[in-house]
């Protein structure tokens, strides 16, 4: 018994030497706390730098794995470009001490705050969470090249407000916001806020006893095609796109606002009927709020006196011009993954994977963008979506089908510009391409679109013929329009996809709109983009009827890869206008100079539909109450229009500021050459579709709905742009030749200006001057090289999360974890794997032979203790 006590006090001492570091260790690794350096400050603002780098979106992801949610599912296959996400984020946790205060609760939940953040709170929050970074103005590139070709950013298009337009930005507000509190919370938000002595209705019951209809009840548009609709969507991403919040955006809220059903933080959920069967015992649809806008100026918080709060701004994270962004993106970032930097001919990437009879489909993501899109039945796990300028590209077949043409066209335009240029480099290929694409966008919408939406009178009205660029206006997109107005195509969307053959029969039954969201399978396994394009071609839009405003499909039946229900977009649109502080509509009303409505009979004159007129009286009790979008939608079209007077007013201003506020519209003199200008109102998207799918004939008009074989016409009489008026000369030898090249960069020429400019790839920074001039002595400098840049280094938003360690690649970066931590979907934050660190296996190996070798040992010398002798034969040893 002597000699096993002694054993066993030996193991304990060896185990205890072996395993409590390592239990240490692992207490470090597990719970280790990233504290950030930086200047002393009061315990609110210490707590906020810890809630900066610790969101609570990073919380989640630092746990080991977890199940999306609905809303997640929602938002997941549209996600915004890194940099959008980047500045969502910041503003929201900018937007954190002003919620807190609020509430009335301390961040830590110990004292209550001051009646306002103190100017040292604000300071630091603006401070850490980087919202002061879009304060500095852009550098504008001087170079010949600034007049030529817009930035991929948007930014700079006016030079003396170089941010009007660009991407990141706050939205425009044409009226001062309505919130309850003045600041931030929606209407509808506090259960007790009375408008005109009543309660808002909430946004469900307004859907389902005025918009809501189902799907064999719709009236189709006799006039028009379902090409319309589909291109009023595709435009409507081209213009604006407000990433939305994944996560709560309030220190202590412990609960998940969707769970509870409560309006808390970014939690904003849209409440059921008791009896609504659907839901399963949860009385509320999950609701995010769009991210607050890191802006500056009068468009943003937090900038000038940081002790005033300005109202809750919301981004939009595109540029808002019509420049055909859909197609080549609105960051840097984005642009690089979508072009093909092997080309010589400046084209975009095309998906490797798949064809369609030869021709190219759209890319699929790739890291770091998880898989988010439905598999095809019997695969396992979401699939790529559709890698595009926009996120939304898979949503539905027909935005594939437009994005997939306009990738197409780009490709045929830059291969057919460097044969007849072939002293082009690639990027000036795709960059003329690029502007060309963008062209023909701003025609098609402004020539062919918007007078069908908007009628000839209001076309008149709130558009006119262009008068050439004004610098005064400002062309950023606004926000009644993205939230409200040009959402009145939402009422247009028929509930099937309809497929047709070459004889435009049904290639295929129709396809309900339920069984086609963000489904890339179904183009690439079920015909390809021909059959699409016929449906569009061929088959109405559904008619927006005051009375049918929205059938089953989108009410209903919309499953964004929910495992937990549908969500109903009518509500997502009413509640979204309420998100973001939109007035209401009588409001607009008087903005656009028509004239208020204060009782039943007058909403009646707007509203030929007496029985709809009075839903939303018996709902809304006073006309001032009526949600904007919903009073725009149910109004009485104007003559050969699709609006009524109050979306034909904001539509026609908003066009007209994209168009007027531009420096780069395509009318706007010196953007094209006089011949280009003719060439380019030859084109249609009607010869689109002729170059880039099998379709032999085609409508002359492809938004009038077209009856097959007789409203169709041959592709050889359909007229369309000839490049020879994009041909130059090379460029003459001279006393200075061509100019050298530049590794990881471009050269582009300046005409015949004997000037030339060079630029960097993304991720390189270009170190010499951007722009040389001929002299008779030569070029007047050398060349400059491309230098890469440490994204690691000396930034004030490090790529890669507090979690990583971020290292430098030639042209980009990586974000390295340590073991037992892994990269998770988004590359830049590490994960738990869920194993042991490698180190700690090591230890445990060494360790379990220390310790045998230590019993062997020990029980050696006890067995030759006990027995009286050295001897190596003792038996109890043997």
């Amino acid at each position: 018994m002597r000699a096993l006590a002694v054993l066993g006090a030996t193991l304990v001492v060896a185990c205890s030497q072996v395993f409590f570091p390592f239990m240490r260790g692992k207490g470090r690794l597990w719970g280790q706390s990233h504290d950030p350096q930086g200047p002393s400050a009061s315990e609110e603002s210490q707590l906020l730098m810890d809630t900066a780098t610790h969101s609570p979106a990073d919380s989640r992801q630092l746990k080991k794995r977890e199940i999306i949610s609905p809303s997640q599912r929602l938002a997941s296959p549209k996600p915004p470009e890194p940099t959008s996400g980047a500045s969502s984020r910041v503003a929201e946790i900018t937007e954190t001490p002003v919620q807190a205060t609020k509430r009335g609760v301390s961040l830590r939940q110990s004292q209550p705050l001051t009646d306002a953040p103190s100017e040292e709170l604000l300071s630091t929050s603006t401070r850490v969470s980087g919202c002061l970074a879009p304060a500095s103005p852009p550098q504008c590139p001087n170079t010949c090249l600034a007049d030529r070709y817009r930035l991929i950013t948007g930014a700079c298009s006016n030079r003396d407000h170089p941010r009007w337009g660009a991407s990141d930005m706050p939205l425009a507000r044409w009226l001062p916001p309505a919130y309850e509190d003045g600041i931030s919370e929606p209407r509808g938000w506090n259960p007790h806020f009375l408008y005109n002595g009543v309660l808002l209705p909430p946004v469900r019951e307004v859907t389902q006893q005025v918009i809501h209809v189902p799907n064999e009840a719709v009236t189709e548009d006799e006039q028009y095609s379902d090409l319309l609709m589909a291109w009023g969507q595709y435009i409507s991403h081209d213009i604006a796109f407000t990433p939305q919040s994944t996560g709560q955006a309030t220190p202590g809220d412990g609960a998940d606002g969707p769970l509870t059903c409560e309006n808390r933080g970014a939690s904003f959920p849209i409440q059921l009927p008791e009896n609504a069967s659907q839901t399963k015992g949860t009385p509320c649809l999950p609701f995010f709020r769009s991210s607050a806008a890191c802006g500056p100026g009068a468009q943003g918080a937090w900038f000038g006196n940081l002790s005033t709060v300005s109202p809750r701004q919301q981004m939009n994270g595109l540029t808002s011009f019509l420049d055909a962004s859909t197609v080549y993106g609105s960051s840097p970032a984005l642009e690089e993954q979508l072009r093909n930097w092997t080309s010589a001919e400046g084209l975009l990437r095309v998906n490797a994977h798949h064809q369609d009879a030869g021709r190219a489909y759209l890319p699929f993501t790739r890291p770091p963008t998880p898989p988010a899109c439905a598999p095809e039945p019997g695969a396992r796990g979401p699939a790529p979506c559709f890698l595009a300028g926009d996120s939304r590209a898979s949503e539905v077949p027909a935005l594939t089908a437009l994005h997939t043409l306009w990738l197409r066209e780009h490709n045929r335009l830059a291969a057919a510009l460097k044969a007849l240029n072939p002293h082009w480099s690639a990027d000036t290929t795709y960059q003329e391409a690029r502007k060309v694409v963008g062209a023909l966008h701003q025609i098609i919408t402004l020539r062919d679109y918007v007078p069908k939406i908007l009628g000839p009178e209001a076309l008149r009205q709130h558009v006119g013929p262009y008068q050439g660029y004004d610098p005064t206006v400002d062309p950023t997109a606004s926000n009644v329009f993205s939230t409200a107005a040009f959402r009145f195509g939402h009422t247009t969307i028929h509930p099937l996809v309809r497929r047709l053959d070459a004889g435009f029969r049904d290639h295929l039954p129709p396809l309900l709109l339920r069984d086609a969201f963000f489904r890339p399978w179904r183009v690439l396994k079920e015909g390809g983009l021909d059959p699409l394009v016929r449906g569009l071609l061929a088959r109405p839009a559904k008619l927006q009827a005051p009375g049918q405003l929205m059938s089953e499909e989108l009410t209903e039946k919309l499953v964004v890869l929910s495992p937990a229900g549908a969500f109903d977009l009518a509500s997502l649109n009413l509640q979204r206008g309420r998100d973001h502080g939109l007035p209401g509509y009588n409001a607009w009303r008087e903005f656009c100079g028509l004239p208020r409505l204060r009782t039943r009979a007058d909403l009646s004159r707007v509203i030929a539909n007496g029985s709809v007129a009075d839903r939303i009286m018996d709902l809304y009790k006073h006309p001032d109450n009526v949600d904007v979008w919903l009073g725009g939608s149910v109004e009485d079209f104007l003559p050969h229009a699709r609006t009524g007077p109050l979306f034909a007013c904001i539509i026609g201003r908003q066009m007209k500021a994209l168009r007027d506020g531009d420096r780069f519209w395509w009318e706007h003199s010196g953007v094209f050459t006089e011949v280009q200008r003719r060439e380019l109102e030859r084109h249609s998207l009607s010869r689109v579709i002729c170059d880039n799918t099998g379709l032999p004939r085609v409508p002359a008009d492809t938004f009038q709905v077209a009856r097959f074989p007789q409203d169709f016409e041959p592709c050889e009489v359909i007229p369309g742009l000839s490049l020879e008026a994009w041909r130059e000369a090379a460029p003459p030898g001279g006393a200075c030749g061509f100019p050298g090249s530049v590794e990881n960069g471009d050269v582009l020429l300046c005409g015949d200006s004997g000037r030339v400019v060079y630029s960097c790839r993304h991720g390189f920074r270009l170190q010499g001057p951007a722009q040389l001039t001929c002299s008779p002595q030569g070029w007047d400098f050398p060349p400059p090289v491309c230098e890469d840049v440490d994204e690691c280094e000396g930034v004030e938003e490090p790529p890669c999360h507090v979690s990583a360690r971020c290292r430098n690649t030639e042209g980009g970066f990586l974000c390295e974890c340590s073991d037992p931590y892994v990269a998770g979907e988004d590359r830049r934050t590490c994960v738990d794997s869920g194993r042991l660190p490698k180190a700690s296996l090591v230890s445990i190996v060494l360790g379990a032979l220390l310790i045998c070798s230590l019993a062997a040992f020990t029980w050696t010398v006890i067995c030759r203790w006990s027995s009286g002798s050295l001897s190596p034969n003792c038996d109890h040893c043997s």
